[in-house]
């Protein structure tokens, strides 16, 4: 696949894709971006495009992102400059957009846990059969990386970011924007549950896994990566449940 066609297909262009549905699309443009700060996708810092051109990303009337923007200032995610120079950029870091996940994980049933389980399951099992099929060595390369990165985390936001990261850019590598999407979509509500620090996950454990998931694409062995991404999302999906369950025996 040429480099034309491989510009389209980053992780922020998945981001910064236009959103789907018919819900409101205010609080939409609001959830996207601070998943995108949340999951490492976007700094503190960093500019955003103009607002035309960030609307147009985002299939959504200027009117709906300059909405969008007030609620991100009042939250204090987003901040304008006027003039030369000028422009909106982000003003928080991971850390600060840090919801409440363990309240949330509480208020989720076992059985909302086990879906969101299964679709994360059939979603990385078809990123890492397309990863194997159709990486370029850049690719490969920058998914170690990632996994170096996940292994050297000195703290649990750092690892979920570097985690979170390799995920998406593993679908980046499966050449599907629609994969992309649901990846995207599936970190911003699975990461900060995953690494809550009652489920102990160790980012050396962690980064191992996906070392030997990245062999397997290198190798372009695709039912060998389905097997190891499959089996990865349900062991963790597993102890998830478990920290679920643990919760609501401490409570009663």
């Amino acid at each position: 696949m040429s480099h034309q066609k491989r510009a389209g297909l980053t992780a922020l262009g998945a981001v910064l894709s236009p959103l789907e549905g018919s819900g409101p699309k205010t609080e939409a443009v609001v959830q996207r971006l601070s998943a995108a700060i949340s999951l490492g996708v976007m700094g503190d810092g960093q500019q955003l495009p103009s607002e035309t051109d960030l609307a147009n990303q985002l299939g959504v009337s200027t009117m709906t992102l300059r909405e969008a923007l007030v609620v991100l200032r009042q939250q204090g995610i987003v901040h304008t400059k006027r003039g030369r120079g000028g422009g909106s950029f982000i003003s928080a870091s991971a850390e600060v957009l840090e919801t409440p996940s363990l309240a949330r994980l509480q208020q989720m049933s076992v059985q909302e846990l086990r879906d969101l389980g299964d679709e994360h399951f059939a979603v990385t099992g078809a990123v890492a059969v397309f990863a194997a099929r159709r990486s370029l060595r850049a690719d490969i390369a920058g998914l170690r990386a990632l996994a170096d990165r996940l292994k050297d985390s000195s703290d649990l936001v750092s690892a979920r970011q570097a985690d979170s990261r390799f995920h998406i850019e593993m679908a980046v590598c499966a050449q599907s924007t629609r994969l992309t999407r649901a990846e995207v979509g599936l970190q911003a509500e699975l990461s900060a549950l995953l690494w809550l620090p009652g489920l102990k996950l160790d980012p050396a454990v962690e980064a191992s896994a996906h070392r030997e998931l990245v062999d397997a694409i290198e190798q372009e062995d695709d039912a060998r990566a389905r097997e190891l991404a499959e089996s990865h999302t349900e062991s963790r999906i597993r102890r998830l449940v478990a920290l679920r369950l643990e919760l609501s025996e401490e409570h009663r």
